[in-house]
C-alpha cells in the first residue's frame, strides 16, 4: 500500500510539473538568482549567515525567520531588492539590483523569499 501511495504521489507531482513548466522553471530560476546574488550575505540557506557576515557591521536579514519576514510586505521586499536597503530605511550595504535583475526576476525572488520564510505579510 505504501508503494501505491508513493507512486500515486509521484504521478500527481509529475503531472503538475508537466502542466506548469513555467512555474517550476520560474521557481528554479529564482533559487538560482538567490544563490548567485544573495547568498554571500544572506547565506545559502537564507539564514543571514553568508560568508561576508564577519566583515559586515550590520547583520543581514534572516530570510528564514517568519516573524521578521511577515513584517515586510511584498512591495517592501521588491523595493529593497530593486533599489537597495536604503530605499526602505535599512542597511546601505544592501545594494540595488535594478539594472542587473529585471522586475520579473525581482518578483520571482520575492516569491522565493516567501518560500524560505514559509510566511506571508502580516501572517
Amino acid at each position: 500500500m505504501n508503494r501505491q501511495l508513493l507512486w500515486a504521489g509521484m504521478m500527481v507531482l509529475a503531472a503538475w510539473a508537466s502542466a506548469t513548466p513555467g512555474l517550476v522553471q520560474a521557481a528554479e530560476r529564482a533559487e538560482d538568482l538567490y544563490k548567485t546574488y544573495c547568498w554571500q550575505c544572506h547565506g545559502m540557506q537564507g539564514d543571514g549567515n553568508g560568508i561576508n557576515v564577519r566583515d559586515m557591521p550590520v547583520q543581514p536579514r534572516d530570510h528564514t525567520d517568519p516573524r521578521e519576514m511577515a513584517a515586510r510586505s511584498d512591495e517592501e521586499l521588491f523595493t529593497a531588492i530593486k533599489k537597495g536597503g536604503q530605499a526602505i530605511n535599512k542597511s546601505v550595504l544592501m545594494p540595488p539590483w535594478d539594472g542587473v535583475l529585471s522586475d520579473e526576476e525581482i518578483h520571482a525572488l520575492v516569491r522565493y523569499l516567501r518560500r524560505l520564510c514559509q510566511c506571508r505579510h502580516g501572517g
